[in-house]
C-alpha cells in the first residue's frame, strides 16, 4: 500500500519515527542532487542536505497537501535555505584542486562510480559544468538547475520561485544561452 505524503506528514508530526526515515530515504537524493547542482562540491553538497532536512523536520507544520506535492514543498524549502546560506557567508569559492579533492572521494566510495578512472572523467565533465553554472548569474542558475537538472515543470518553477510562467521560461532560456556561452569560451581558450 502506497503512503500519500499527506499521511507521511502526518505521521511524522505525530512522532512516527519510520514515517520521517520513509521521507528522508524517498527525497534525500533529490535534495542532495539540488544541494550539489548549486555548489558544485560534494562536501558542502552533504552539509547543506543535512541541513536542508534538518530546516524540512522543523517547519513540516508548514506542508499544505493541497498546495503540491511534498517533493515540491522540500526543494521550495532546499531552496530558499541554499540561498540563505549564500548570502549569509557570501564567500568566493575556489575551484583550484577540487578534482583532486573529488576523485579522492570517488577513491573512498566507489559504489558512486565504475571506477575511479571513470569518476574522474565524469568530475572533470562535471567541474566545467559547474564552473560555468557558478559563472551565471544566481536567478538564471537557479531556473536553469531547477529545469534541467532537477527536471521540475515550468509550473512547479513558476510556483516555488512565485513568479509568473513567463518570467520562468525568460530566465530558463537566458540561463542556458549564458551557460553555453560560457561553456563555448571556456573550451576555446
Amino acid at each position: 500500500m502506497q503512503t500519500t505524503d499527506a499521511e507521511l506528514v502526518k505521521g511524522c508530526l505525530a512522532g512516527d519515527h519510520a514515517a520521517w526515515e520513509t521521507i528522508v530515504r524517498q527525497f534525500h537524493q533529490r535534495i542532495y542532487n539540488l544541494a550539489y547542482r548549486f555548489t558544485g562540491r560534494f562536501d558542502e553538497a552533504e552539509d547543506l542536505t543535512q541541513d536542508i532536512f534538518l530546516k524540512v523536520y522543523r517547519t513540516l507544520t508548514s506542508y499544505r497537501p493541497e498546495s503540491g506535492a511534498l517533493v515540491t514543498w522540500m526543494v521550495r524549502v532546499g531552496r530558499n535555505h541554499i540561498i540563505d546560506q549564500y548570502r549569509k557567508f557570501k564567500i568566493e569559492r575556489s575551484q583550484t584542486g577540487s578534482i583532486e579533492v573529488e576523485y579522492e572521494k570517488a577513491e573512498e566510495n566507489p559504489a558512486r562510480y565504475a571506477s575511479p578512472a571513470q569518476a574522474l572523467e565524469q568530475l572533470e565533465l562535471s567541474e566545467r559544468v559547474h564552473r560555468a553554472l557558478l559563472r551565471v548569474s544566481e536567478d538564471l542558475r537557479e531556473a536553469v538547475v531547477l529545469r534541467d537538472l532537477e527536471e521540475f515543470t515550468y509550473e512547479e518553477i513558476a510556483e516555488m520561485l512565485k513568479l509568473p510562467m513567463g518570467t520562468v521560461k525568460s530566465r530558463i532560456n537566458r540561463g542556458r544561452a549564458e551557460l553555453a556561452r560560457l561553456l563555448k569560451r571556456e573550451s576555446r581558450g
